[in-house]
């Protein structure tokens, strides 16, 4: 009989955290699995360490390919699944599944029906844990049969490897995760919760997000990395044109609801990155995010608060180096403001 749940794990040289995560996904609770390695191409010898265990335990099985990329390899990990399993999860090789996450989210799918169950998290440091701050917000209550247009926030969860799909759903859905580009997740997670008839919100922490210390940070941590950021422009393309092609009438209202949220939290997250890029950097932001908000319209622009106007007509008409400028007090009355309050 197949296992119920099937966890897909890309593997690309991550031999320091690779066992922990494996371990992890072993020691589960809900031990009716199976776990689909995906070794990316690795150039350590991580690969060794993921055939040490689909020797010693046969849940875990190992595919292999040249490398090319995350997403990629979870698209290959999910097209070498188990047939007839039930529900569906993804897991980055350098984080931790605490041991009742996947007990909890398929008890909970059990029950209500929804198509998948999205968790808390919190970010794994060499020091402990502490809250993920870009999950706070959606989780801070759990929220049985909900969506997105219930629940606006969840328009933020965009991660792969807090969720189980049921897998009827996910591969009803028909979504690949993009290839050769970072990022790769929202362009399948927003959707998801766009097409879903119900998701469970859980407030508990089901995954544990390593951040990566001591110079050996993951690519997505470099802040002002003009690939980054490109790469980051075009998820939100890719998810506002899968939005644009839908032909319902209720996805012209999930499309200004994404695009209000794409104004009001995405973007402006890379104002304050802006202050200390390089010139490669500032010439990358203005030139993907300027398509962006044209793509946007100007009308949403003008109904935005007076300051984010003003950040965003900066950045349209080039004048980077002033929204530089404007970003650096902006950060200083900002830390001025958090240092009164902690008096």
């Amino acid at each position: 009989m197949a296992p119920r749940l099937s966890v897909v794990v890309p593997v690309y040289n991550v031999e320091r955290y690779l066992a922990a995560c494996l371990d992890s996904i072993a020691d589960q609770t809900f031990a009716d699995l199976e776990c689909v390695m995906v070794d990316d191409g690795s150039t350590d010898t991580s690969a060794t360490v993921a055939e040490g265990y689909a020797a010693r335990d046969p849940r875990f099985r190992l595919v292999r390919q040249e490398n090319q990329g995350l997403g990629a390899a979870r698209n290959t990990g999910v097209r070498h699944l188990a047939p007839g399993t039930e529900y569906l999860a993804f897991v980055d090789s350098d984080d931790v599944v605490p041991p009742d996450a996947y007990r909890l989210m398929v008890d909970t799918l059990d029950a209500t029906g929804s198509d998948f169950a999205t968790g808390n998290v919190l970010r794994l440091r060499t020091a402990g844990l502490e809250p993920s701050h870009v999950h706070l917000r959606p989780f801070a209550e759990t929220r049985l049969r909900t969506h997105v247009s219930e629940l606006p926030s969840l328009v933020t969860d965009r991660t792969a490897w807090n969720k189980v799909y049921r897998r009827s759903f996910y591969d009803a859905a028909g979504l690949d995760y993009p290839e050769g580009m970072l990022y790769e997740d929202a362009p399948v997670s927003v959707p998801h919760h766009f097409l879903a008839k119900s998701v469970d919100v859980l407030s508990e922490p089901i995954y544990h997000w390593r951040i990566r210390e001591d110079g050996d940070r993951s690519i997505t941590q470099r802040r002002t990395d003009p690939r980054g950021l490109a790469d980051r422009v075009r998820s939100i393309e890719l998810v506002r044109g899968w939005l644009l092609d839908r032909p319902e009438p209720v996805f012209r209202e999930h499309l200004r609801a994404y695009d209000h949220n794409t104004l009001v939290e995405e973007i402006p997250m890379f104002f304050w990155t802006v202050p200390d890029g390089d010139h490669d950097y500032r010439y990358a932001y203005h030139r993907h995010v300027t398509r962006l908000v044209s793509a946007i319209g100007d009308d949403r622009i003008e109904a935005l608060p007076r300051f984010l106007r003003l950040k965003y007509r900066l950045t349209v008409a080039g004048r980077v180096h002033t929204l530089a400028n404007v970003q650096r007090l902006h950060r200083r009355v900002r830390n001025t403001r958090k240092a009164l309050r902690r008096k």
